[in-house]
């Protein structure tokens, strides 16, 4: 079975975590079973990017990102080319690296009230 590797994140997950997971495993589920608690703000149906995460490790085994994934891809902070959407990352038969960038866009929490 794959493993995946979560980096040390300051707030979500300081000392980092390695994981064996069946193919067909969700990253953001993954995190949030192991108390790693990624910002989910739309509930994982791809609206938002809070989930954004880098995959530092293992990226060309996954499924390619839709066109509805790149489009709120392109609003992410910190943009890079392994950038996905933790929703829509489904671990394949290679291990995963996974950084949570230091920053996400919460649009839903930032906005001014």
């Amino acid at each position: 079975m794959p493993l995946v590797t979560f980096l040390p994140h300051e707030k979500f997950c300081p000392e980092g975590l390695t994981v064996e997971v069946p193919t067909g495993t969700n990253i953001l589920e993954l995190a949030h079973d192991h108390h790693i608690e990624m910002e989910s703000a739309c509930g994982g149906v791809k609206a938002c990017t809070t989930c954004h995460c880098i995959v530092r490790k293992g990226f060309d085994s996954l499924e390619e990102a839709d066109e509805l994934e790149e489009d709120m891809l392109d609003k992410a902070w910190g943009l890079e080319a392994q950038s996905r959407l933790g929703c829509q990352v489904v671990v394949a038969d290679e291990d995963l690296t996974i950084e949570i960038p230091k920053y996400s866009l919460n649009h839903a929490a930032e906005a001014p009230h």
